[in-house]
Parts: structure tokens; C-alpha cells; sequence
């Protein structure tokens, strides 16, 4: 909430007077108090297995800002930067020393680092049932049916305590995943090049652009069959990324870079404390005491 807000809602509810002010205060100190969380909450990120990456938009004032999240189950990373590539994964500082898997969208610059990766594959039953409710092509009905058969079928592996598919399915399934993509690209022929230098090339059709993710990356498409500790989708960095809409939504934008870093900070910390099942109320009165409580790394 602003600061005004949530002012008077804790004179209604508690009959405190504070002003906006000491509220902007608490948050400072606060903040200053979890910068050597912040450092070990990275150093522990750098060693997972899995690590969940996506990033959203924020406002600071009319300037447009992005901010990246890296989480686990038990683990969260807020980071804001003006930029959304390369440039502000390497000031953050995870991506670049992560020896992992990163599950992300499949983002360009979210594919430049030494890592392995893994493709979220609820964006792309999304973009496939988009093709298939508007375009009707048989090829993407039967390449979401595929996904979720695959999916299935590693859930009921792993119910059976196996820890990956036998070599036979696994070939059966990437045969009729190459054959999906051959009938998709039959459908979807590339466009002809321009007759003249002036032409330009055309922008490929959301079809052909997905396909071409389908095929350019089949084994970070299929990563979670393969190996079953990695997720059919990016749930985790979603879900962790909503509380920073809602902060938008209820408060607008903020007023400077310096209030957004202070969210982030005290905001990474409070989801990774919840995750973890930590009382909040009394990790918060702990930092503003001078004694933040550290989360299970």
C-alpha cells in the first residue's frame, strides 16, 4: 500500500499514529539490514539444481523499469535494472555463475549464459491452443495432445519411483514430436525471399516462429522428460512475480529507483521466509531490531 494508506490503516486498526514518513523510514532501515541476506540468498542460488527465471515491467515515475526474478521452492531473488537483457543478468550477478538448469520462457538473452536450459511449456500450449482455436491447423491440436501425454507419463513414472523414462518411450515420443514439426513446417512453408534489396523480409507468422522454437531447441522443449527433476513449466518465477503486479495495481509507480531497490530487497526476503514457513511479523520487528532472521540456505 502507499505509505499514507497504510498509515491510517494502522491507526483505524492498532491506534497508532505514524506518519508516511516513519513508515518511509522503517523501510530504509529495514532495507540496509538484509544487504548481507541479499549476498548469501545469491551465493546459495548459484548452487541449485534448478533455478525459475522470468521477469516483469514496473514504473518508476514515467521511466520504464524490469524487474528479474530467480527462485526456487524455498529460495527468491528480486532485482530491478532499466535493462531486460544481457546487460542486467550480468549486474545482478546469478545467471552468469549458475552451473544448473535455468527454466525460463525461452527469452533470447535468458539463453546466452553457460548453463543448461529448460523451456516453460505452458507458454507453449498457450501459443498452441491460439493456433489451434484460430487457424484450425491439425498439427498443434496433436502437439499439445503430445506435450501432455509426455507430461503424464512422467508423472506416472515418477509415482512408480522410476527416475526417467525407458529408452523405448523416450524414442517414441521423439519420433512423433519430429513428426509433428515436419507437418507443421509443411503447413507453414517459409516465405520466398524480397525480389529487391528494398523489400525487406517479411515477419514470420506466429506459426513458423514457433515452430522454430520447437525445433531450434527440442531438448530444453523436452528437458522435464528427460530429466525429471526439471518442471514442464516456469510456475515458480510466475507466482513469485505476482505480488509484484499487485504492488502495481494497489500502489501505482514508484517514486524513484532507490524505493523500488528497497522493495525488492525487503520483498525477496519476506517470500523466501514464507516459503520456508517463518513467521513474517516477527522476522520484520527481528530486522528493524538489528537482527534479521536468515532463511534456511
Amino acid at each position: 500500500m502507499p505509505y499514507a494508506r497504510a498509515s491510517q490503516v494502522l491507526q483505524d486498526l492498532l491506534g497508532v499514529q505514524m506518519s508516511a514518513g516513519s513508515i518511509a523510514s522503517f523501510v530504509s532501515r529495514c532495507s540496509s539490514q538484509l544487504a548481507p541476506v541479499e549476498a548469501e540468498l545469491k551465493t546459495a542460488l548459484h548452487q541449485t539444481y534448478i533455478l525459475h527465471q522470468d521477469e516483469t515491467s514496473m514504473r518508476v515515475g514515467t521511466d520504464h523499469r524490469w524487474v528479474h526474478v530467480s527462485a526456487t521452492d524455498q529460495l527468491t531473488h528480486y532485482a530491478a535494472h532499466p535493462k531486460r537483457g544481457q546487460e542486467a543478468l550480468d549486474a545482478i550477478g546469478i545467471l552468469p555463475d549458475f552451473q544448473g538448469t535455468s527454466v525460463h520462457d525461452g527469452w533470447t538473452p535468458d539463453q546466452g549464459d553457460a548453463c543448461q536450459h529448460a523451456l516453460c511449456n505452458v507458454h507453449h500450449l498457450r501459443e498452441l491452443t491460439f493456433l489451434e482455436e484460430e487457424l484450425q491447423p491439425q498439427w498443434a491440436a496433436d502437439m499439445k495432445t503430445l506435450l501432455l501425454d509426455m507430461k503424464a507419463a512422467v508423472e506416472r513414472a515418477k509415482a512408480t519411483g522410476k527416475r526417467e523414462l525407458d529408452v523405448l518411450a523416450l524414442g517414441r515420443f521423439h519420433r512423433r514430436y519430429e513428426n509433428l514439426l515436419n507437418q507443421g513446417y509443411q503447413a507453414n512453408p517459409a516465405d520466398p525471399p524480397p525480389r529487391s534489396r528494398r523489400g525487406g523480409r517479411k515477419k514470420q507468422s506466429p506459426a513458423r516462429h514457433l515452430l522454430d522454437r520447437l525445433s531450434l531447441h527440442t531438448w530444453q522443449v523436452l528437458a522435464f522428460l528427460i530429466d525429471f527433476a526439471g518442471p514442464f513449466r516456469n510456475n515458480q518465477a510466475e507466482r513469485d512475480l505476482r505480488m509484484m503486479k499487485v504492488q502495481q495495481t494497489v500502489s501505482g509507480c514508484f517514486r524513484t529507483d532507490l524505493g523500488l531497490s528497497r522493495f525488492c530487497r525487503i520483498r525477496r526476503y519476506l517470500s523466501t521466509l514464507r516459503t520456508q514457513g517463518v513467521p513474517l511479523l516477527s522476522a520484520l520487528q527481528q530486522t528493524l531490531a538489528g537482527h534479521p532472521l536468515l532463511p534456511a540456505f
